[in-house]
């Protein structure tokens, strides 16, 4: 018995395996990272928490600081027609966003590290299991974070990070109480103005607000200016007549994916303006204006939209309009590629808005 529990002994005195010191110093101390030429705090896209274009987090639910410009996520996907998933976009643009930084080729800018006070403010606390509920939250974290200040003492813009489109509706409502009325540009595949009793509201009150519906909604609650505009659209329509009759009511004009085949991007970036005018800009893109080839993972694919190149033209032909917000929904990352082809785009796409709300807020 004593063989054995020496044996067991020396099993337990192997076990305490002691590692020595990293290149044989001690722990890193505050004052030891100040004197080494060694830096880990800044410069990898990877480090940290994981913010659009890694700006800095701030929980704008609760704080009194200011900012210019917030990104925010809003990771709901109950109000959809088709494949669900979008609830994870926000988290899927932003790695996305990893890559973004640096002086553009096209501008000489770069708009990540300029005369604006931009932050993350993570995303928006949503109930998954009632959208009546999940809708009203949202509204309520865009009317908190549109009522901090920005450093001057105005209005902040929000980008939000979708989500299906439904969630516009509540971007719209908080941008009404700033700014009024706004003009939508809406890039999109679907018209997204069926009135509710076509789409969902027949079922009832509850699914007629959906992301096929959101801007009849605006429209009935005079968020959006008679000056607004689809651009991207190809996907049919329920009715023959009343769809465009209505989507005409609504306020919009149509450009179609394949406009682009005749007029060129110039072409369509000159429709958008002579639409809107010098009214108060909101950008909408639904990620499947892309063609599948470029966008795959979004929950209603359409064939036959545009490659990332040309929306990224049509949006830098944007510059100088008056915009005051915008969003890009309807990523749903599981449906996305390896290589991360549909998450790429839209923060690409996420960026080209910010560089446009900061082109219009610059003295």
């Amino acid at each position: 018995m004593l063989k054995y529990a020496l044996f067991f002994f020396s099993l337990s005195l192997a076990r305490e395996i002691t590692f020595p010191p990293i290149l044989a110093q001690s722990p890193l101390s505050p004052a030891v990272l100040s004197d080494t030429p060694i830096d880990i705090v800044t410069g990898s896209q990877f480090s940290g928490l994981t913010t659009f274009a890694r700006l800095p987090y701030l929980n704008c639910f609760n704080t009194n600081e200011s900012y210019d410009v917030a990104f925010l996520g809003a990771p709901f996907d109950t109000g959809v027609t088709a494949r669900p998933g979008a609830r994870y976009g926000p988290t899927g643009i932003r790695l996305g966003s990893r890559r973004l930084g640096g002086y553009s080729v096209y501008t000489g800018e770069d708009v990540l590290d300029s005369w604006a006070q931009i932050v993350d403010c993570g995303d928006a606390p949503l109930t998954v299991l009632d959208n009546t509920i999940a809708l009203k939250q949202l509204d309520l974290a865009h009317k908190v974070v549109s009522s901090r200040s920005t450093p001057s003492g105005g209005v902040p813009r929000i980008i939000t990070l979708g989500g299906d489109h439904t969630t516009t509706l509540s971007a719209l409502r908080s941008t009404y109480q700033h700014w009024g009325e706004v003009s939508v540009i809406h890039f999109d595949s679907h018209i997204d103005t069926w009135d509710p009793n076509v789409l969902g509201g027949g079922v009832s009150h509850y699914a007629g607000i959906n992301h096929g519906t959101f801007l009849h909604i605006a429209h009935e609650e005079g968020l959006i200016t008679n000056s607004s505009i689809h651009v991207g659209i190809r996907a049919p329509v329920l009715r023959p007549k009343g769809d465009l009759r209505n989507d005409l009511r609504c306020g919009f004009e149509i450009v179609t994916a394949r406009d682009i085949d005749r007029i060129g991007v110039t072409g369509i970036v000159d429709r958008i303006k002579q639409r809107v005018g010098d009214s108060k800009v909101y950008i909408s893109v639904d990620i499947d204006v892309l063609d599948p080839a470029y966008a795959p993972a979004t929950g209603t694919s359409e064939p036959g939209g545009y490659t990332s190149r040309e929306l990224l033209s049509i949006l830098d032909g944007l510059h100088g309009m008056p915009v005051i917000g915008g969003d890009v929904v309807e990523v749903s990352p599981i449906y996305d590629t390896a290589g991360e082809t549909t998450t790429l785009a839209a923060a690409q796409v996420a960026h080209s808005i910010l560089t446009l709300i900061m082109g219009s807020q610059e003295t």
